[in-house]
């Protein structure tokens, strides 16, 4: 097992998916992972102010592991880099802690397959998430991004190939705007899902359910080895 796990928390979940605490290298950032048996495996990008332990991300990620999709969420800056303000809005910083992430992942822990692991962005983790994607070209399969701001990923939209979704909320005024003008820049597969009367956050009855499905359907088509369905990309 990888100096990188500690033994501070490890069960099975009712799920299937086994569950422990990791700190990623070279920082040290503390994440939780859960892994299913011989599935793909999703990295989350949280938005600004929030941590691995956002109540959104982690209903995403266990509505994932439902499904035989692993995950992991990981705090992207530590607690002196969260002090300042700018560092959460930093998106080479967050987009760069992705990178080591997925490193990590395929060096240390898992022989998975550059198509069978995803990315999940919300806010400004999308645009971070799009810019790892875009410097990890055909190592990630496909990106999720939820209530996010994939504007601020710049030029960079124009080099990605990866099969993007872009969820958004249909209140969500302005960022609706916004990820319709990034899909148009995009290069390979791609969709736009509303989810009606959802507001940013997604608070509404049923919405994050919806964001749940919109996500676990995507992975499942693009990332081959997370559902005997998964189709061909492209």
């Amino acid at each position: 097992m990888s100096q990188s796990i500690r033994a501070t928390h490890e069960s099975k979940l009712g799920t299937g998916a086994d569950s422990r605490e990791v700190y990623i290298p070279p920082v040290g950032l503390a994440g939780t992972l859960r892994l299913c048996h011989d599935a793909a495996i999703v990295v989350f990008a949280h938005g600004s102010g929030s941590s691995r332990f956002s109540p959104r991300n982690m209903a995403v990620a266990e509505g994932l592991n439902a499904e035989g999709i692993g995950t992991l969420l990981f705090d992207l800056l530590t607690s002196e880099e969260e002090s300042d303000r700018a560092n959460v809005f930093n998106i080479a910083l967050l987009a760069e802690r992705l990178v080591d992430a997925v490193r990590w992942l395929e060096h240390d822990m898992l022989p998975v397959s550059r198509r069978h692991l995803g990315l999940f962005g919300a806010s400004t983790g999308a645009a971070a998430a799009l810019v790892a994607a875009a410097k990890l070209g055909d190592r990630v399969g496909a990106i999720v991004s939820r209530g996010g701001r994939p504007d601020l990923a710049g030029e960079v939209l124009d080099q990605i190939r990866t099969p993007t979704l872009l969820i958004v909320g249909g209140s969500d005024y302005g960022v609706i705007e916004l990820n319709e003008e990034a899909l148009t820049h995009l290069k390979g597969p791609r969709a736009l899902e509303i989810v009606p009367g959802a507001s940013h956050l997604f608070p509404e009855p049923g919405a994050l359910e919806a964001v749940i499905g919109h996500a676990a359907r995507w992975f499942a088509r693009y990332l081959a080895a997370s559902s005997p369905e998964a189709g061909p990309r492209g």
